[in-house]
């Protein structure tokens, strides 16, 4: 089994994997670990990086030792990692800060002041999207305000996945799909010095990390990172690309005019396109492929919502084996007739501008847990359903959508994608797709299987589930409540949102 693996890795915002692979993409073993996130103050989500990097080599040693190999049977690593956020360093590789995630909206008071001047126009014109909270360009603003000591000490700054590669090969590197986020030119390579100007943060260009091909060695394990991970000294590490990007070619879906749908932490719903399209509803990215790009609607409003609600009302009877299969059970049961109960999923943000927060509506006094899981999982497909509503405004999107992320991984969820969004819903037997789609490329870059980002063979589909005419029905009345009440909600929760906003 000497050099015939791949490594690929996944850093989540909560959840980080080592997944190995054979070279046709069938996975062998893995590791995983959780990084907690900390929300000192209102609006803040932050990490520890040591934590993270941390968790991820002990993630890869114990995914070598799942597998009964050593390092010697990887022939390459591939990354992949949260897109947004900020991964600051300084000159020794030393974190500045705590990391932010995505998630964070301390940055909302930017965003505000940016939408009544010609920054938000002329940003969607360079570069495909606009900022939000969680994206570098608001995050570097509020610093610059708040914590310019901290860009001063900053020598690099840096994604999830391109702090991990540091550490495993000490090289500073980024790639196209996570360099997109926002300051690099929708049309041309490299970055922009119109946009960062444009964002007040022109001094901040040389802080930027170089930006390589997704496919390209880029840089090879140090002997200090072997030592952690058990990984062989020089095995080859690739650039990587931003989770969504990768996940997209772990489950098969980077055919132009796919629709691909990662419920995870977030809510993400994306097609690849052949040209750059805009709107300000979506993110137009660069894509794994040169000359194409990922038009992207999303926001953190997805099976996050799930991991606040169950601490907080208790997991169902039997969550220790299967939790996605206990809670599918419970819904199940509660599924007939209309949505009693109506959930708008926004405990950690929205879609929408403005201040809009996680809402339980219809609530009575014979409703219990069921109902109210029923009602989580609705409002997380509802929201979806907004934004491949948003893309189908604009794109032609024809054909089966591609699911995968936590949802996936139930049969009562995935159903409801399928009735909500009222098309085909294609479930893979990839549970780990991020991590797949990292490590095919990976093994692209070494030869093991053709070079680019395509994988040889898509993977199989383990379930198709065709939309059910009764419940598309009910989802349909639920989805027009649930806008009309998303409309008249508006001054109410910027009243509630007004008591904690903190610049």
């Amino acid at each position: 089994m000497a050099g015939d693996l791949v490594l690929g890795i996944d850093a989540g915002h909560t959840v980080t994997k080592a997944v190995l692979f054979d070279s046709a993409g069938r996975q062998v073993a893995q590791g995983a670990g959780t990084v907690p996130l900390d929300t000192l103050r209102p609006h803040w989500v932050e990490r520890d990086m040591d934590d993270v990097w941390r968790t991820t080599h002990r993630a890869i040693r114990t995914s070598l030792a799942a597998a009964g190999v050593d390092g010697r049977a990887v022939a390459a690593v591939g990354l992949a990692g949260h897109g947004d956020g900020l991964y600051a360093v300084d000159e020794y590789g030393r974190p500045v800060r705590a990391a932010i995630v995505a998630m964070d909206t301390r940055a909302e008071p930017v965003l505000a002041e940016w939408r009544d001047t010609p920054v938000w126009d002329r940003a969607l014109i360079l570069s495909g999207t606009v900022p939000f909270a969680g994206s570098p360009a608001a995050l570097l603003a509020w610093l610059e305000r708040h914590e310019p000591a901290v860009l001063e000490r900053a020598r690099w700054l840096l994604s999830c996945k391109d702090w991990l590669r540091w550490h495993l090969t000490g090289v500073v590197a980024t790639d196209p799909t996570d360099a997109s986020a926002s300051f690099t030119d929708m049309r041309r390579d490299g970055y922009s010095q119109e946009l960062l100007d444009l964002f007040g943060l022109g001094r901040l260009v040389d802080k930027l990390p170089p930006v390589r091909a997704c496919d390209a060695v880029c840089g090879t394990v140090t002997r200090e990172a072997a030592a952690l991970t058990g990984l062989g000294v020089g095995t080859p590490v690739i650039t990587g690309a931003h989770d969504v990007d990768a996940a997209a070619l772990g489950i098969g879906a980077t055919e132009v005019g796919e629709l691909c749908l990662i419920a995870g932490t977030f809510s993400i719903n994306q097609v690849v396109w052949d040209r750059p399209v805009t709107d300000l509803r979506w993110q137009c990215r660069r894509f794994l492929r040169p000359g194409h790009w990922m038009i992207m609607s999303t926001s953190p409003a997805s099976v996050a919502n799930l991991g606040w609600f169950l601490p907080v009302i208790g997991a169902p009877a039997g969550h220790r084996e299967d939790i996605y299969g206990a809670i599918g059970q419970e819904v199940d049961e509660h599924l007939q007739g209309p949505s009693e109960v109506l959930f708008h999923p926004f405990v950690y943000g929205s879609p929408h501008p403005g201040p809009a927060s996680g809402t339980f509506l219809g609530l009575r006094g014979w409703h219990g847990r069921g109902h109210l899981l029923r009602a989580v999982l609705e409002g997380v497909v509802l929201n979806h359903r907004w934004h491949v509503d948003v893309l189908g405004s604009h794109l032609p999107i024809t054909g089966p959508a591609r699911l995968t992320g936590g949802a996936a991984r139930s049969v009562v969820w995935s159903q409801m994608f399928a009735d909500a969004l009222r098309r085909p819903v294609l479930v893979t037997d990839v549970e780990e797709s991020a991590a797949r789609g990292a490590a095919l490329l990976a093994a692209g870059a070494v030869g093991l299987i053709g070079g680019g980002p395509d994988p040889v063979t898509d993977p199989p589909v383990i379930r198709r589930h065709e939309p059910a005419p009764d419940r598309v029905a009910v989802l349909e009345e639920a989805y027009q409540i649930y806008r009309e009440a998303q409309e008249a909600l508006w001054p109410v929760w910027g009243r509630l949102g007004s008591a904690s906003t903190s610049e």
